[in-house]
């Protein structure tokens, strides 16, 4: 059984994390992604660090399984030749600032009077209406914008950004649902349509129980750190060797874990003997319970509070994480054959298609790695693309210039 996606063309114009992260997932299912990058330097993210080789690790975390080409946008020529590409292709995703893609002479409502059945899929930092719509749209910034750093952190460290770029991350994946949605109405109606998401809408979206309760009871939620904000206990303790995560999240849970750490006066402690009065006391009640967790490590007590009936796991290093047996074992790691890298380890599309054929996944193109390949497959001849060439218009890398991008 073929992938998913398998024959749909995607004609990708984004860059840095949002968007190449949205097209990822889909070239990840099976689409053929077909990356355009600007000359003369190609996609921004290519300068940013961390390298290898001089390759930016941060590109490479983005784009794998894509074909890459590389036009001149700022060229008149060059912006007709994306129209041309464009047209010949079934979803076009871009994540320029609000109305870039009409000043080029390439929004939805120019390009589907000549393909109706095209999808388009933007994703911008704040929406294309109301009054911030044409500020930069930067991860960190939204993601103090939308409230969601509010909700992380202590009360003594204030707002706090998330590890990973978030906004972007959950921007992207939205926007792949949305296109897979355009994709499965189309097949009933033969027509496309424009699908949008920001990252502000995005985070917005994953506020969760902390943004019901605000909207429903007007009372802002304090940021509780690592610790459950209506639960107790009901986070991270450390252990002899380092901190565990713990969620007894019932009366029975705690009784349990009180008994297995023989720490069973705890349970009846008037302080600690309800929910209510664990949450009110949780800083106490912790500093009880890791006088106990010092006694074991975290994979000793993992072990012991699992057999417990309590769920309970180690907080991994990254090492760690990478290096863990479940992990390997639910194949959450690629290995993929890199020409300028050799083996290239990445994090994995987390779906699997049991009856599906084993998948090929291609390392993330070199800057116009395959422009006159895909020039040629969009119907231009080896005279039109020779020109293109010759004009700068387009760009086709050399093996020896690979390398240097």
């Amino acid at each position: 059984m073929s992938s998913p996606l398998k024959g749909l063309k995607v004609l990708d114009l984004t860059r840095a994390l949002s968007g190449p992260f949205s097209t990822m997932i889909l070239g990840d299912l099976g689409a053929e992604i077909i990356k355009v990058e600007p000359l003369p330097a190609g996609e921004m993210s290519r300068q940013w660090g961390p390298f290898e080789n001089n390759l930016s690790l941060y590109y490479l975390s983005a784009n794998r399984n894509k074909q890459g080409i590389a036009i001149d946008f700022r060229q008149p020529e060059g912006l007709a030749l994306l129209k041309r590409m464009a047209i010949a292709s079934d979803i076009v995703v871009e994540n320029f600032k609000p109305g870039t893609m009409e000043a080029m002479g390439l929004g939805y409502s120019s390009l589907s009077k000549e393909r109706p059945d095209l999808i388009m899929a933007s994703i911008s930092g704040f929406g294309s209406v109301g009054p911030a719509r044409h500020w930069p749209g930067f991860d960190q910034v939204i993601q103090g914008y939308s409230g969601f750093m509010s909700l992380t952190g202590t009360p003594e460290s204030g707002p706090t950004r998330t590890g990973v770029a978030i906004g972007d991350l959950s921007a992207g994946m939205w926007l792949a649902i949305g296109i897979l949605s355009a994709v499965i109405q189309r097949a009933s109606t033969g027509v496309g349509r424009h699908v949008e998401t920001s990252l502000l809408a995005g985070l917005m979206s994953l506020l969760g129980v902390q943004g019901q309760c605000y909207l429903t009871k007007k009372e802002p939620p304090a940021p509780s750190g690592n610790m459950h904000p209506v639960i107790a206990p009901y986070g991270s303790f450390e252990a002899s060797d380092g901190p565990l995560n713990i969620a007894p999240a019932t009366q029975a849970m705690w009784v349990k874990l009180c008994e297995i750490g023989e720490v069973s006066h705890l349970a009846s402690d008037a302080r600690f003997s309800t929910n209510s009065a664990r949450v009110e006391h949780r800083k106490e009640l912790k500093q009880e319970l890791e006088k106990c967790l010092k006694r074991k490590t975290r994979l000793e007590w993992t072990s012991l509070l699992i057999e417990g009936g309590i769920p309970a796991g180690p907080i991994n290093t990254l090492a760690e994480a990478f290096a863990d047996d479940q992990v390997d074992k639910c194949g959450l790691l690629r290995t993929l054959a890199h020409p300028e890298l050799g083996e290239l380890q990445q994090v994995a599309l987390p779906l699997n298609f049991y009856e599906a054929d084993s998948d090929v996944f291609e390392p993330p193109p070199a800057f116009g790695q395959d422009t006159r390949q895909i020039l040629s497959r969009y119907g231009l001849s080896s005279m039109e693309i020779d020109g293109l060439l010759a004009r700068e218009i387009a760009y086709q890398a050399e093996v020896s210039d690979e390398k240097q991008h």
